[in-house]
C-alpha cells in the first residue's frame, strides 16, 4: 500500500442496508474490517488490518473534518459525518459515518468502532460544495497542517454563520 492511488471518479454505491463496521487501535490502524468495507473498499483482508484508517482517505475530503472527529472521539464523544473515501481501485464511496470511542471499564480509551451506512444522496449534494470550498482552502496552503486549520476555521465560520454546531448542521442536512 505504499504506492499512491489515484482517483478514477467512479462511484461504487452500497446498498440501503449495508454497513460498513471498523475497529482501530489508539492510533487509528485498522484492528477489525467486516465482509463490506473489504468489498467496497477492495482491499483484502491481509493488507487492511494494520493499515492506517486514512489509507482510504480520498483527497477531496477535507482533512480538518478529520481533526474535528479525531478531537472529539479522542474527548469521548461520539461524531456523526459524510465522508467520501477512496478504494483501492481508485474508486470511491460516500458514506454517513457515526464514530465512537470504546472504552474500558474505567472509562479509559481503548480504540475506536466506526459504523457507516449508505447516505441519502441529496445530503451528499448538499455537503460536496461545502466540502469543495475547505479543501481548496486547504490546498491554498503550502503546509498542510496550515492549510487543515485554516479549513477547520472556514467550517467554524460557516457554523457560526448559520448559528448552529457541527453536531446540529451534520444532522439537519
Amino acid at each position: 500500500m505504499a504506492h499512491a492511488i489515484r482517483p478514477t471518479g467512479v462511484e461504487c454505491l452500497l446498498g440501503d442496508e449495508e454497513l460498513i463496521v471498523s475497529k482501530t487501535n489508539l492510533k487509528g490502524h485498522i484492528t477489525y474490517a467486516n465482509d463490506v468495507f473489504l468489498r467496497v473498499s477492495k482491499y483484502p483482508v491481509k493488507e487492511i488490518i494494520g493499515a492506517p484508517h486514512s489509507v482510504i482517505r480520498h483527497p477531496e475530503m477535507p482533512r480538518c473534518i478529520f481533526k474535528l472527529l479525531w478531537d472529539t472521539i479522542g474527548a469521548k464523544h461520539e461524531i456523526f459525518a459524510y465522508v467520501v473515501n477512496l478504494a483501492a481501485d481508485g474508486g470511491h464511496y460516500w458514506v454517513f459515518a457515526h464514530v465512537t470511542p470504546t472504552l474500558d471499564a474505567q472509562g479509559n480509551i481503548l480504540g475506536f468502532h466506526s459504523n457507516r451506512r449508505k447516505p441519502d444522496r441529496a445530503q451528499v449534494e448538499r455537503i460536496k460544495p461545502l466540502y469543495t470550498q475547505i479543501v481548496a482552502e486547504e490546498n491554498r496552503h503550502p503546509n498542510r497542517k496550515d492549510g487543515m486549520l485554516a479549513g477547520y476555521d472556514m467550517l467554524m465560520g460557516h457554523l457560526q454563520k448559520q448559528g448552529i454546531g457541527y453536531d446540529q448542521f451534520v444532522l439537519s442536512l
